[in-house]
Formats: C-alpha cells, structure tokens, sequence
C-alpha cells in the first residue's frame, strides 16, 4: 500500500502542539518557494543546500544565491536559516561512476537522491532538529515515493525523524510556479549534474 505522504504530513501538522525544528533539504529556489511558504507557518525552518551533483561552482553559486534570496524576501511567519553545504563534485561523480549512461530518472538519480538526504540526515543529528525533509518531490518528474523510502531508510541509519513528502499534490507544483514569476527566480532548464546538462543540449 503506498504511502499517501501528503495526507499524513497534513494530519501532524493539525496535531502539533509546539513549534518543531524542521531541517529541510533544498534542491533549489524554485522548488523551495511553496515547500517554504507552507512549512514556515508550523516549523522552525533551517534549509540545507547540499547538491555536489550541480555541474559547476558559477551554477552552484547562482542557484546557492537564489537561495538565499528566496529566504530574504519570503514572507515567513517563523524565521528560515540557511546552511550552505560543502561543494565537491567529485563526491557525486564518485558515487555515480559507472551509471553515467542510466537514463534520468533511472540508478544514477536514485543515487543522488540518497547522497543528498544521506548528508541531511546527518546535519539533522548534528543539529537536533525534531524532521528533515526534501524539496526534491515537488518536481512532477521525480519519483517521490522512491525519493519518501531513501529518506525513511538513512533517517532510521542515523537515528533521526523523516517526513514524507509530496509536495506536487494539491497544486504544491503549480504554486512553485506562481512564486517563481512573482520573485523572479532563475528556473533552470536541467536538473543539476552533467547528464541532465547533456540531455537538455541535445534537444536544442
């Protein structure tokens, strides 16, 4: 029976009695813009940008800035931090080798996804928030239940709390496109690591 994420996030949201620390994950400005606008009325939000599969330091650094924007001119109810994680290239094209001709969406992704929540589960310890959570599952072109089973499986190695998401559902998607347009947030054309790139200039 699969997970019905959003349901469940929706009914602890309605069951909270406190305002909890929620580390979330951020793949970029434009897909944390309703992730954020949702979230912030319920939790302490501190976002982690940790994506070393990004193709070069300038789009890393752009979208890092994106980020940072975002959070500055986002109306919040709870203050929002960031944290910039470490750059390394070369820890994603380490974990990848060998799948670099698996299609997108395929192993090589599902990789990714588990390097970068692995490195959330981490900062979530390391900061004793209460959640930790991901932006990746409001693209309509990622899996999120494969995305939600990852990041249950690297909350239980560290010893900390996971939140399902499927933030797509119920316009979430649509949303991060209307925020998108009112901020003027740069929306890539490709996810981030050297495949995706190579993908997208083909097509051109």
């Amino acid at each position: 029976m699969k997970l019905n994420a959003k349901k469940n996030m929706d009914n602890l949201i309605e069951n909270l009695d406190n305002v909890p620390t929620l580390l979330i994950h951020a793949c970029c400005a434009p897909c944390s813009s309703y992730v954020i606008e949702y979230l912030s009325k319920y939790f302490h939000i501190i976002i982690l940008y940790y994506n070393p599969n990004i193709t070069s330091d300038k789009e890393y650094r752009y979208r890092l800035s994106e980020e940072q924007r975002l959070i500055n001119e986002l109306p919040v109810k709870y203050p929002v931090k960031l944290i910039a994680g470490d750059y390394n290239p070369d820890v994603y094209l380490s974990a990848v080798k060998g799948l670099e001709n698996e299609p997108e969406g395929g192993k090589r992704c599902e990789v990714c996804f588990e390097l970068r929540l692995r490195e959330a589960a981490r900062y979530c310890k390391e900061i004793k928030a209460d959640y930790f959570l991901t932006t990746l599952t409001i693209s309509p072109l990622k899996n999120a239940e494969k995305i939600n089973e990852t990041g249950e499986k690297v909350a239980e190695e560290f010893g900390v709390k996971y939140l399902p998401s499927d933030f797509k559902k119920k316009n979430g998607y649509k949303r991060s496109i209307e925020l998108s347009r009112e901020y003027n947030l740069y929306r890539q054309n490709f996810c981030g690591c050297v495949f995706s790139r190579k993908n997208v200039d083909s097509e051109i």
